[in-house]
């Protein structure tokens, strides 16, 4: 299955990392390519966002349904196609390194179905490594933008 995962050092306790991730409406526009997204409850909500996946563009619409919320150092997620045949899942965990300072991993995992899948598994492939990073990194940078006058 296509995946990407990106760990990096964040200048930023867990609990500060945890106060960011746990409120999706902060870091969801950090999602590369952000349209929109919208929030039904604390486990529920959809996204918009635009991608290229080789040659093609396109507009995705998904389904996010938190599946975990393990205070303060991991969130985890199923991530559905709405208006494309795709199904995966990801997380953000933090892990303290000393007191202001911890590791951050992202992890997103996609598979696309039907009679695509074949053509869009191996481009999803090349591309959810450096989503992931992007992704990771504009959380990490974000978190230490706010927290770092402390």
């Amino acid at each position: 299955m296509p995946s990407g995962l990106h760990k990096m050092q964040v200048e930023a306790s867990v609990e500060e990392l945890w106060k960011f991730v746990s409120v999706m409406d902060i870091w969801a526009p950090l999602v590369p390519g952000y349209m929109e997204h919208e929030i039904f409850n604390d486990r529920e909500s959809t996204w918009k966002f635009k991608t290229e996946v080789g040659f093609l563009k396109k507009k995705i619409h998904l389904k996010v349904d938190i599946t975990d919320w393990k205070e303060p150092s991991m969130v985890t997620f199923n991530l559905t196609g709405i208006n494309e045949r795709f199904h995966g899942q990801g997380y953000f965990q933090a892990e303290a390194i000393e007191t202001n300072s911890s590791t951050m991993t992202g992890y997103l995992e996609i598979n696309a179905e039907g009679p695509l899948a074949k053509m869009v598994n191996p481009l999803l492939n090349s591309i959810l490594p450096e989503m992931t990073t992007e992704l990771t990194e504009a959380v990490a940078y974000k978190v230490e933008g706010i927290y770092s006058s402390r």
